[in-house]
């Protein structure tokens, strides 16, 4: 059982609703590749490999699975285009497995000591951060954890009023300082009060500025600094948000904050606005790093612990390509 409860049918139809436009896309596009077809030939793949990288599954990432493809049919000599899905879905799923995004349905809050989890959120503005943020705070309190959050996204005066509201709807502390304080000082003030109330859970917000990288690094260089004068080992997750409407926009993003901090964990935003869901499968072949959470939806449930064989059996179900 994950943190947030077992995969249930509420949770599995929020999934293939906030997939919807993706597999209508990606799906009908296909269809109309392999139409007049019996088996898979070049030409299929050809096209094939159109669809993925204009799908914002990336280029490298659909050469490997292109690639995969053309063995089995040099294999196996005569594949049928109703194996075409079959064959996909194996393939992804063979991709995302060897690179870390594992199944999270056993992850539990790791053991820190008994001092409080913190988690350091980073992503540029606009991408659901603050969102995310909020509900993370919800479901770690409906899952029984003492939660406080930090607003050390001093830039923007409307970051600490958006912050506030959450931790408002999610009923948990926050630890502000205002708009132009030192985003360090209020993470440190955040962790301190973590600990000395005996939370489990911190999770700081920070600036989403890329406009200079140096500063950014040197931003999230110095939090980091401070709050591992309470906590050595903080923080214990740096989340990246990303924005997967954006597409090739949200790798490009991905890339610059990997440059910028040691992002171990991803969250990828509104999915169920968008058709470049493919985008989960290139960034986590891209950066190795475990896709953690996906936003499939407004409710407060509709963040989701990421399930790889979850997502692709979603984004696989009910479609028939040939």
């Amino acid at each position: 059982m994950g943190l947030f409860g077992f995969f249930s049918k509420e949770k599995k139809e929020s999934l293939d609703k906030g997939l919807e436009k993706t597999k209508t896309s990606l799906f009908s596009r296909i269809a109309k590749a392999v139409a007049g077809k019996s088996t898979v030939d070049a030409d299929i793949l050809d096209n094939l490999e159109e669809i993925l990288v204009s799908s914002d599954v990336g280029v490298n990432t659909t050469i490997k699975i292109i690639r995969k493809l053309e063995e089995r049919v040099a294999r196996d000599k005569f594949i049928s285009t109703d194996e075409l899905n079959k064959l996909l879905k194996e393939e992804i799923s063979s991709l995302m497995a060897e690179n870390n995004s594992a199944d999270l349905s056993q992850w539990k809050l790791p053991d820190s000591n008994g001092l409080p989890f913190v988690m350091m959120v980073v992503g540029v503005n606009g991408v659901g951060k603050t969102t995310t943020i909020g509900k993370l705070a919800y479901q770690f309190k409906k899952a029984g954890k003492k939660v406080l959050l930090g607003a050390a996204d001093t830039f923007r005066a409307a970051a600490v009023d958006q912050l506030e509201i959450w931790s408002k709807r999610a009923e948990v502390p926050l630890i502000k300082q205002g708009m132009g304080a030192d985003p360090a000082s209020v993470a440190y003030d955040a962790v301190q009060s973590a600990v000395a109330q005996k939370a489990d859970v911190v999770i700081i917000d920070t600036a989403g500025r890329l406009h200079n990288k140096v500063n950014l690094m040197n931003e999230l260089s110095k939090i980091k600094r401070v709050i591992q004068k309470v906590i050595p080992n903080a923080p214990h997750e740096v989340l990246l948000v990303l924005d997967a409407s954006t597409g090739q926009n949200a790798i490009e993003q991905a890339r610059q904050f990997t440059l910028a901090t040691e992002v171990n964990a991803l969250a990828l935003t509104k999915l169920d606005g968008t058709a470049k869901g493919g985008v989960v499968i290139g960034i986590s072949d891209e950066f190795k790093i475990p896709v953690k959470y996906i936003g499939v939806g407004e409710k407060m449930e509709d963040l989701q612990e990421f399930n790889r064989m979850e997502f692709i059996d979603s984004l696989f179900s009910e479609q028939s390509i040939a």
